[in-house]
């Protein structure tokens, strides 16, 4: 995984699976991330979103790190990060944390 990435610290596991064909192979995956505590989060800035705003956008113009917008769905406790910028989320506010600080 890339350095600072969202599955950095999360343990992958194995399981066996069986195919209708009565084949069997392993599937490797990642086990659950736990999400952090929002209120832990160090906040680098506060983004008011715009129509047409884009996560990865925002993320890469406070952090230069697009592929960094996870973070600002753990920071905002979003399950949808589509839910941060859509048409309902335009004039609302959303908490940038500081990258790699309080486990983001």
């Amino acid at each position: 995984m890339a350095e600072m990435g969202r599955y950095e610290d999360v343990p992958q596991a194995e399981l066996e699976v069986t195919a209708v064909d009565g084949t069997r192979r392993r599937v490797r995956y990642y086990r659950r991330r736990p999400l952090p505590d929002p209120r832990d989060l160090s906040t680098l800035a506060t983004h008011t979103v715009a129509p047409r705003d884009r996560l990865d956008l925002v993320s890469h113009a406070y952090t230069g790190d697009p592929l960094g917008s996870w973070r600002l769905t753990d920071a905002n406790a979003a399950l949808d990060p589509d839910d941060l910028v859509g048409d309902e989320a335009v004039g609302t506010d959303l908490r940038v944390p500081r990258p790699g600080v309080g486990g983001v």
